[in-house]
């Protein structure tokens, strides 16, 4: 049996920018749980998990010694801190979009 949970009960998350690109790094809490999390949030998950906020690629970097994932974001905001007229020009709200991804655990 399984369940499914908020990336953010078993990772942390930091978020960075530079002109119109969002860099996310994803930190498992506990080093165990980091397969599952490599396993279950690729690219492509991102990607589709916000179309309408990410106009361009995704990349994904892994930093399997350090239990951690980083998300090149292209195209992610808006035209960036010096052009865009939202909000998170910086895009620190990256963050907790990609902690909100559910992911499936087992039961134990």
């Amino acid at each position: 049996m399984s369940r499914r949970v908020p990336l953010r009960e078993l990772a942390h998350a930091r978020a960075g920018d530079k002109a119109n690109i969002s860099n996310v790094s994803v930190w498992a809490y506990a080093p165990g749980d980091y397969p599952l999390i490599k396993q279950q949030l690729s690219a492509d998950r991102v990607k589709q998990a916000y179309p309408d906020l990410i106009r361009g690629p995704v990349e994904r970097y892994e930093l399997d010694q350090l239990h951690g994932l980083n998300f090149v974001l292209r195209d992610a905001l808006e035209g960036g801190v010096n052009s865009s007229l939202g909000l998170d020009g910086h895009g620190k709200s990256w963050s907790f979009l990609i902690l909100a991804l559910e992911i499936e655990v087992p039961d134990s």
